[in-house]
Formats: C-alpha cells, sequence, structure tokens
C-alpha cells in the first residue's frame, strides 16, 4: 500500500531559482504573521499581544512544586542526581536549560546581523526578524516557569568558553554557518514535538497548566517550523548533505549539556526524526499557522 504525504523530506533537493522564491514567500509570511519589528525592544507587535493574553489571562498549577527549592539549587546547573528528583522539577529544568541556550546564542547573533535600518539584503531583513522572534520565544519560556509558580527564575549566561562560541558563531561566514543554524533549528522542532508528547504523561495531574504550557509551546512550534523551512532555505546541495551528516553529533553534543535530558527524552529516537523530518507529522492546526518551503510540499 502506498502511503500518500502531503509533504517531502526538509532535506529535498531544490534550485536557486527556488530558493529565490522562498526568500519571498517566508518574508511576506513572517510580515503578517509576526507584525511590526520593535527593534530596541527585540520585540514584535503580534507576539507581544501573544504574551500579554497570557499573563493577563494567568493560569496557575493547582499546586507548586514538591520541592520548589530543587529546581532552584539545579536549574542552572543540575547539582543533584538527576534520577533522585521529580520528573516535574526534571522537565521544568530541561525547559528552562534548553532557552537559556537559545537565549545566549541570539543574543550574540543580534549585535552582528544589522539591524533592519542597515540591511542591505531581504535575507538580512528576514534573520533580523527571525532573532527578534527567538527573543520572543524566551519570554514564551519564561511564561511557561511562571505557570509553576517559579516566579524567581533568572536569565544566566553560560561559563565564558559557550559564551564566546556563541559569540563567534554568527561571524563565521555563511558557508560554515548556514548548515549548522539549520540542523539546530530542526532539532529545537524535534524537540518540541517530543516536550508537547511529555506534557500529557508528567503533567496529567495539573490538566489546566498542562493546557497552558501546550498554548505557550504552540505558539512557539508555529515559529520554529517556519525556521526551519526558512534556514534550509540557505543552504545548497552540498550544504543539504552536511546537515544529513551532521544532525547526530549535534543533537547529542547539545543534550550533554542537559543531563536530565536523558531521564525524560529519547535523544536516539529525536536523532531518527530530524534526519526523517518532513512536517507531516505536525499537526494540520499548526501547519495551517506557518510556512513550509514550496520544494517540501508533495
Amino acid at each position: 500500500m502506498i502511503e500518500n504525504k502531503a509533504y517531502r523530506s526538509i532535506f529535498s533537493p531544490c534550485s536557486v531559482q527556488e530558493r529565490k522564491e522562498n526568500f519571498d514567500s517566508y518574508w511576506a509570511f513572517t510580515q503578517q504573521h509576526a507584525g511590526e519589528l520593535l527593534e530596541e525592544d527585540k520585540d514584535l507587535v503580534n507576539k507581544r499581544e501573544k504574551l500579554k493574553y497570557f499573563q493577563d489571562h494567568p493560569v496557575r498549577s493547582r499546586n507548586p512544586l514538591p520541592n520548589p527549592e530543587l529546581f532552584y539549587r539545579n536549574y542552572v546547573k543540575f547539582k543533584d542526581d538527576p534520577q533522585s528528583v521529580d520528573r516535574k522539577t526534571l522537565l521544568l529544568t530541561t525547559i528552562y536549560k534548553f532557552a537559556r541556550h537559545e537565549w545566549v546564542g541570539i543574543s550574540g547573533a543580534w549585535e552582528i546581523i544589522p539591524t533592519m535600518a542597515e540591511a542591505k539584503t531581504l535575507t538580512d531583513k528576514i534573520s533580523r526578524v527571525h532573532l527578534a522572534e527567538e527573543f520572543c520565544h524566551v519570554r514564551f519560556f519564561h511564561e511557561m516557569l511562571r505557570t509553576f509558580h517559579l516566579d524567581k527564575v533568572e536569565w544566566v549566561p553560560l561559563g565564558p568558553v559557550k559564551q564566546k562560541i556563541y559569540k563567534i558563531f554568527p561571524r563565521l561566514p555563511g558557508f560554515l554557518m548556514d548548515t549548522p543554524a539549520f540542523v539546530t533549528e530542526l532539532m529545537g522542532m524535534t524537540f518540541y514535538q517530543h516536550l508537547d508528547a511529555l506534557f500529557e504523561e508528567v503533567l496529567a495531574d495539573e490538566p489546566e497548566a498542562r493546557q497552558r504550557l501546550r498554548e505557550i509551546l504552540h505558539e512557539i512550534m508555529v515559529d520554529e517550523m517556519a525556521h526551519v523551512g526558512q534556514r534550509r532555505n540557505f543552504i545548497g546541495p552540498t550544504g543539504i548533505k552536511a546537515a544529513q551528516l551532521m544532525v547526530a553529533p549535534l543533537y547529542r553534543g547539545f543534550f550533554r549539556d542537559i543531563p536530565e535530558a536523558k531521564y525524560l527524552f529519547n535523544i536516539e529516537q529525536m536523532i531518527q526524526e530530524g534526519l526523517a523530518f518532513d512536517y507531516n507529522s505536525v499537526s494540520p492546526q499548526l501547519l495551517t499557522r506557518s510556512w513550509v518551503p514550496s520544494y517540501c510540499q508533495a
């Protein structure tokens, strides 16, 4: 039996002309989806309004964590044995650490990418808005943590070596930067899909909080699946082959820095899903709100 799929692999080939057309298409999408860029605030009008909605209509878990101090002692760097910590706390420390890496990376890139006034190309403008969306994601993640009464969270820089790496990375020429940048977006999307599924299990006793976290996560996922296609659009045939080779080591290396992740997620399965990613695994409700490259549409 032949399975009919609406989408092709994210690693599908495309021509230079198709890539140009898809940058135009993505730019039109993101202008409507994200709204006006508020550059001084690293924010976007539509994203700001959505965050305000969550803040004006707060949802809080029925009960605090069993031991909130466990979270605060381990959320920046795990000091206890993760196997001795409850899964809800592990879930929230993992969310923080994932978002923290994103925050550090985009903070470095924001200083390098031309401002909208200085942008000379469409891809420069796309990259500026993309970074602003990522800053909005960090604010969304912060609201997730507040849903569980975690109101003392601070966004702490990484160690000096990692901070330096994140500052150097956006300065690399495109032929070196574009492929790993694409893979990190792909990793984000597969991680969010696994996170979405994990909410059902770990937050079963907190239905209202679980629904709020899912609402917030879906706002992020709509952006992230569009970012996967947008970053894919920067790379040609050689970069695509390199990206496929890069998926496994990059995923493993990243999650090695989040020691509690292996007690929640199947990293090897995440890798396989990254290599097989074709948008067919994404719910239609989210897909209709997002953007997919034309060469990934069957």
